[in-house]
């Protein structure tokens, strides 16, 4: 071990003694007020307890006087037995809390927490006595109304009668009774929380007069102590003020030591560091994870038996920012580089030299390449969507779009202040989110996805955390400006590529990709069947076979999209989808229906290929969508083999989340089941990614259902296939 300087110990002795001293007092106090605080806290519950039996006693009466004049009525009715069942449950809790008042008991609150009623002095037990005796009187009529009073073939209307006749007699002396007990227990209550303040005051005040003589007489040795402290920073001052670099020394309890060079102070941003803890400086200026975990990197440098090579690689302070917490808007955050290197004393580890380097001008330079690599990955991203997608998909994505983010700019601006309205304005932006991202998963769009997916997790927080306000949905209008910059960038190549493309169904797209030529190659390159020299064709028609083909390619892909994300293999497969004459403004909700209906059958329907296997169906599942004109109406359906809807686990999965309690989920019907599917935020799985979980596809289907004016039929076998129709009229 490193070897330390000789301190006379009898010269901290006085200030030793005086601090313990100092903080006996503290802790006496704290000791007391502790004390004080249980024992105000135990009359509060007594005063609670006396009150809570003054409402008991009148909502007994009350319920005497109901049932008498409802007497005649059914008692198997709701009322009837309502208030029977509150009438036993105040009765009980009117003698239990009576008994424990008269002697100090110890009772249990709502939340579970135990309290040891204090011992009321004699005017309040005159009292409680008084209340007793008429409870006494009043108690065994109501047992004995209460014995029969649910039995129809027994008459209690004598016992009814009698209980009501004695309630009316002990009614006004059990008020009054009670009114007195509860006055003498809150001028008790109050005559010792006066003597508790009296004492406090007077404790506070000899703590604060000892703090000031143990200043004046100490406050000297402390100028002695800075003064040795100043002539250690002379011995290394001028090295230290030539130095460019940050140069400090840490001892094992991480203080700073007392020289340093001048350049760290500019380079951490602060004025005073010798002497000052290292996590003390940088403490509010990284993460508490960063700041833990380099505690223990440099705990692990003064161990020996560690290499200094090894550890150096775990440096959690390389390259890391340091926040501006000092409120100077000139000096901004910076990125500094620190390195540890060992200082020995013979072969015993002494401190810890760190060197500290501003590298924030190279830091920024590496952030801006990767905010162009990724600008030009999303625009390699975005044109390969171009080049590999019918136009009209295309346009039709980008209005959608841009029709999405104006629904939900328009809800964000719609007024609403009570709870049903902003709970109202949550669900109707999600659903709005969710199908923007569907669309754009389907497109393979992972820029729009990511933004949008980021956006659900906020909006499913806003759902779980209960209470809401306007200023929740402000964060939102950030994502909603990223997408619609996303929607205006994916626009703009598209037209870009539409001027530079002839009139003909077919052309080369080389020219008018000519200043993004590296791009569009790498882009092509690895498209399937697409030429990376050569022209590249784009069919421009707008053909109805020719889009609703285009329209099966695209929902084939996102199936086996979302497959491929969830270990799974899927065939989409139609009949008719190539051959429906689909009406103009119905093309948009059939487009998004059958979006959520796929992903609904791959994520929730189609089995894992183990599972089929184990059930003996063919590891690939198949998955049917169907689009039929029926003449005024336009059919929609979505049919998987898959495992179908279980019952059990949604009922089990409504009582988990505290939906419905275990008996009442008991209870629910399959059909009442069926729509606890549709209710927004509901899902069966338990955790969320790109692709489900948050309980929103289904609320899509049924809004959009619903805003058409449509139908809605769901049939399912278990274990066996699910079966989704959709039918809208034309009209």
């Amino acid at each position: 071990m490193a070897t330390t300087p000789n301190v006379d110990n009898k010269r901290y002795q006085g200030l030793i003694i005086s601090i313990a001293l100092f903080l006996s007092l503290i802790g006496a106090l704290l000791a007391f007020t502790f004390y004080t605080s249980n024992l105000l806290e135990r009359n509060t519950a007594l005063i609670d307890q006396t009150n809570q039996v003054a409402n008991s006693a009148q909502a007994v009466i009350k319920d005497l006087f109901d049932l008498d004049n409802s007497y005649g009525e059914d008692t198997n009715s709701p009322h009837i037995q309502r208030v029977l069942e509150r009438l036993k449950e105040n009765t009980a809790l009117i003698t239990s809390s009576i008994a424990a008042i008269e002697q100090g008991a110890t009772i249990t609150d709502v939340d579970g927490k135990t309290y040891d009623l204090p011992k009321i002095d004699s005017n309040a037990q005159v009292n409680i006595t008084a209340a007793n005796e008429q409870w006494k009187a009043l108690e065994p009529k109501i047992q004995a109304y209460l014995k029969d009073a649910d039995n129809i073939m027994v008459s209690s209307e004598d016992d009814l009668t009698q209980a009501v006749e004695q309630a009316k007699t002990s009614s006004l002396l059990i008020n009054d009774s009670l009114d007195n007990l509860t006055k003498d227990v809150f001028n008790s209550a109050e005559r010792q929380a006066t003597t508790i303040r009296l004492i406090q005051v007077l404790g506070v005040a000899a703590i604060f007069t000892y703090f000031l003589i143990f200043v004046f007489f100490f406050v000297r040795r402390l100028r002695e102590t800075d003064a040795e402290a100043f002539a250690a920073r002379r011995e290394t001052q001028e090295i230290m003020e030539t130095v460019s670099t940050g140069l400090f020394l840490l001892d094992k309890d991480l203080n700073i030591g007392q020289q340093h060079s001048r350049a760290l102070n500019d380079i951490v941003g602060s004025d005073r560091l010798a002497g000052e803890n290292f996590t003390n400086v940088l403490r509010g200026r990284i993460s508490d994870k960063d700041l833990k975990t380099t505690q223990q990197f440099i705990e692990q440098l003064y161990n020996p038996r560690v290499k200094e090579k090894l550890v150096d690689s775990l440096n959690p302070l390389h390259k890391v920012m340091l926040h501006n917490t000092s409120g100077d808007k000139a000096q901004n955050s910076r990125f500094l580089d620190f390195k540890f290197s060992r200082v020995y004393d013979n072969k015993d580890i002494a401190r810890i030299l760190v060197n500290v380097n501003d590298v924030s001008d190279a830091v920024y330079l590496e952030q801006r390449l990767e905010k162009e690599r990724s600008q030009n990955d999303m625009q390699i991203e975005m044109l390969t969507t171009i080049l590999n997608v019918n136009p009209k998909i295309i346009n039709e994505f980008i209005d959608n779009t841009q029709m999405h983010i104006e629904k939900m700019n328009n809800i964000l601006k719609n007024p609403g202040s009570s709870q049903y309205e902003l709970e109202g304005k949550l669900k109707a932006i999600y659903r709005e989110m969710h199908s923007l991202k569907g669309e754009a998963s389907a497109l393979k769009l992972h820029s729009f996805t990511k933004i949008a997916s980021d956006a659900e997790d906020k909006l499913h927080a806003l759902q779980n955390q209960g209470q809401l306000s306007g200023n929740d949905f402000l964060p939102l209008a950030v994502h909603l400006d990223d997408l619609l910059s996303l929607s205006n960038t994916i626009a703009t190549l598209g037209e870009r590529i539409n001027r530079s493309a002839p009139a003909a169904a077919k052309s080369s797209v080389s020219a008018a990709i000519s200043e993004s030529q590296s791009i569009a190659r790498s882009a092509t390159s690895s498209s399937n069947g697409m030429a990376t020299d050569g022209g590249l064709d784009i069919n421009l028609g707008s053909d109805a076979d020719d889009a609703n083909n285009d329209h099966l390619v695209f929902y084939k892909d996102f199936a086996d999209d979302i497959a491929t994300r969830q270990g799974k293999q899927v065939t989409l497969k139609s009949l008719t989808l190539t051959q429906a004459n689909i009406p103009e403004h119905l093309v948009k909700p059939i487009k998004e229906i059958s979006i959520q209906l796929l992903r609904n059958a791959v994520v929730h329907g189609i089995e894992a290929p183990s599972v089929r296997q184990t059930t003996g169906k063919a590891v690939v599942g198949t998955i049917d969508l169907e689009v039929q004109d029926s003449g005024a109406d336009v059919t929609l359906i979505v049919q998987d083999d898959g495992q179908g809807i279980d019952y059990d686990s949604i009922r089990a999965k409504l009582s988990s989340d505290g939906r419905f309690s275990t008996e009442e989920a008991s209870q629910l019907s399959q059909g009442d089941l069926l729509k606890q599917l549709f209710v927004s935020g509901f899902s069966t799985r338990d955790d969320a990614d790109e692709d489900g979980g948050r309980g929103v596809g289904l609320d899509i289907i049924k809004a959009k259902v619903k805003e058409y004016g449509g139908k809605l039929n769901v049939n399912s076998e278990f274990g066996q296939m699910t079966r989704f129709v959709v039918t809208l009229p034309k009209a």
